[in-house]
């Protein structure tokens, strides 16, 4: 570790499954497949290329390029040492899992939809847009058959368990059978009313179910073609149809945001698995039958318990719509894909959050240091605030009462009492020593989304997504006033240094100054152009700094509301301050500009000290004029949520793990 570099350490308490985030395709991922021996991890997207992953680390191997269209299906073959990928650009390839190389491509598949490989791995069969499926021979290169039958478009392609027959499902509402040997004929099966979009083998290779248009799934008899079961509680098209691994259940989902869980046997209705709020686009069991997860364009990943049907964990991370989920073949691990562009993977080995997904599975919404520094409090989405030991990363407190995600966390002048606001439209305030709660105050009729002490600690402003802010005595927890001019949910408040006013900052895109003692209303400053998150007074009280969404920050001065200077910053402010002697403005990224006449000349009377910062995915040092990176943060590293004290950094992460950087500037 370099020498500058004095501590790294990590509270685990709430961690989560989240293990990496994978990146690198600059399109959406449609599709991710784990390799048969668990040890790779291949992706499909729009960026025309397959990329291949280890599964354990997360690193890049391998990126196959050679397409000229977006790839949309991706498999491996059952010795995992061939990957095969179908693209827009009508080919094919097959390619060498452990160098990348190209082995085989082939070329006019009339724009391949689905690949699928047998058992054996010898076969690969396609399914076309162009109303055919195509077989080619992986062993030899040849292309084996073109079955044409089909009258409109074919969805999907599937081998039966010992490889003798192929599956295949249309837009002409119909399901075929092939034999795989001579790409013969076999079964037509109708009784859908609607195009048919999936199709898939039990795992004996007895009963194939399809899932359709009509908002059915059906189960065949495979060797007679007869209908066995129709399934029908779907109020949407049926887009996703799976079997355990044993057979005996049927998962099933469609636009209506819910999975349903069926009897194989007997057709009968078990559960329905409701929690997405948008549709699924994915359902796997995994490969020991335990759990099912299913993915979903509210970017999430969801997981059950499919023997009771209880919802056992939500991985939040994804910032798009999540397009396809799959197990590791020993059910450890998930991976995920999603239009971000990213592949997630998921740590199911240990079972933490599995059996508390509400209390341990959120990621942290705001960060902050005591006033001495040796504390931090966390905000978290699952409704706790967390103290902190700055220096050890232990957690010391876990403060238990919010109904609803904690937005904001803050510490009073003399460190003593911890404020939070909460979706559930209540701040509390708790004792920091023993995380008893002290007081609950009530009254906004919306999310309270930021909260502040004024300078003696006697008065506390809370702002909220009622419009408004509110100010409280917090020995009694009294409501005093509430001051009402902003048209738009209010983020930010504070208090000036002598205490007098109150700024507050609003998504209407001002800022409001207030008299603390009447409430009334003194000023509005409005020259954003977008919203307004965060807001500071000078040290001397003189002028205002606010940050908006526009990555703005605007100096102002508060006798006269005029515009002093407007300044550039690289990320959104969530929070803004003066440094103590007033010469650079910081944020919860750290140090961001020099309120200095040149910014080669220092501020008087002060030495050209290190200052840091965040920058993207770099926490560098800054001094006057100079600026050089300290440390890089990896992908499954970077922060939901941030704040900077000096030489420390405290980084909160979507996992739910926060971590405890020092520097010792002097090396710098």
């Amino acid at each position: 570790m370099p020498n500058w570099i004095t501590g790294v350490t990590k509270g685990q308490k709430y961690w989560s499954p989240a293990l990496q985030t994978l990146e690198g395709h600059s399109y959406s991922v449609v599709a991710i497949v784990f390799s048969p021996d668990g040890k790779l991890i291949a992706s499909a997207s729009g960026d025309k290329t397959v990329r291949l992953w280890d599964s354990s680390t997360g690193a890049a191997l391998q990126t196959l390029k050679g397409h000229s269209d977006s790839v949309i299906a991706v498999e491996f073959s059952p010795d995992s040492k061939l990957v095969t990928s179908a693209s827009f650009d009508n080919t094919v390839s097959l390619w060498d899992s452990s160098t990348g190389e190209a082995l085989q491509t082939k070329g006019n598949l009339g724009m391949a939809k689905a690949v699928a490989i047998s058992p054996g791995g010898k076969l690969a069969v396609f399914a076309s847009y162009d109303n055919t499926i195509r077989l080619w021979n992986l062993s030899t290169g040849a292309a084996m058959q073109t079955l044409g039958e089909h009258s409109g478009s074919v969805g999907a392609v599937a081998f039966s368990a010992n490889g003798k027959l192929i599956a295949s499902v249309s837009y002409d509402e119909t399901v075929r059978l092939w034999d795989s040997s001579t790409g013969a004929a076999l079964q037509t099966l109708k009784g859908h009313s609607g195009w048919v979009l999936v199709v898939v083998f039990s795992p004996d290779g007895k009963i194939i179910a399809s899932a359709s248009g009509d908002k059915t799934v059906r189960l065949w008899d495979s060797s007679t073609g007869a209908t066995l079961q129709t399934l029908i509680g779907h109020s949407e098209s049926a887009v996703v149809v799976v079997f355990s691994p044993d057979g005996k259940l049927v998962a099933s989902a469609s636009r209506e945001k819910a999975v349903r869980l069926w009897d194989s046997s007997t057709g009968a209705a078990l559960r329905t698995l409701k929690g997405h709020s948008d549709r699924i686009t994915a359902v796997e069991f995994s490969p020991d039958g335990k759990l099912i997860a299913s993915a979903s364009g509210d970017k999430t990943v969801r997981l059950w318990d499919p023997s009771t049907g209880a919802a056992l964990q939500t991985l939040t991370g994804h910032s798009e719509f999540v397009t396809s989920v799959t197990f590791s073949p020993d059910s450890k691990l998930v991976a995920s894909a999603s239009y971000d562009q990213t592949i997630r993977l998921w740590d199911l080995s240990t079972g933490e959050g599995l059996q508390k997904s509400r209390k341990d599975s959120y990621s942290f919404r705001a960060v902050e240091f005591s006033p001495n520094g040796k504390l931090v409090a966390s905000a978290s989405g699952n409704g706790l605030v967390t103290l902190w030991n700055s220096s050890t990363g232990a957690a010391l407190q876990t403060l238990e009462g919010h109904s609803s995600w904690v937005l904001a966390v803050v510490f009073s002048p003399d460190g003593k009492i911890v404020a939070s606001a909460s979706g559930d439209k209540t701040v509390r305030l708790w004792d920091s020593s023993t995380g008893t709660a002290l007081q609950t105050l009530v009254g906004h009729s919306g999310s309270v989304w930021a909260i502040a002490f004024s300078p003696d600690g006697k008065l506390l402003a809370s702002a909220s997504w009622d419009k408004t802010v509110r100010l409280w005595d917090p020995s009694t927890g009294a409501a005093l006033q509430t001051l009402k001019r902003h048209s738009e949910l209010v983020e930010a408040v504070v208090f000036s240094p002598d205490g007098k006013f109150i700024a507050s900052a609003s998504r209407d895109k001002t800022v409001t100054l207030w008299d603390s003692s009447t409430g009334a209303g003194v000023q509005t400053l409005e020259w954003h152009s977008g919203w307004v998150t965060a807001v500071a007074f000078s040290p001397d009280g003189n002028l205002v700094a606010s940050a908006s969404y526009d990555r703005k920050i605007w100096l102002w001065d508060l006798a006269t509301g005029v515009v002093l200077e407007t300044f550039e910053t690289l990320a959104r402010a969530r929070k803004l301050g003066f440094s103590q002697d007033g010469s650079y403005l910081e944020t919860d990224k750290g140090f961001q500009v020099f309120l200095t006449p040149s910014s080669k000349t220092p501020f008087p009377n002060q030495p050209a000290k290190v200052h840091i910062s965040l920058q993207g995915r770099w926490i560098v040092g800054r001094a006057v004029g100079t600026m050089g990176n300290l440390l890089w943060l990896p992908p499954n590293c970077q922060e939901s949520c941030s704040d900077v004290r000096d030489n420390a950094v405290v980084l909160g992460h979507e996992s739910g793990c926060m971590s405890f950087i020092r520097f010792d500037l002097s090396q710098l």
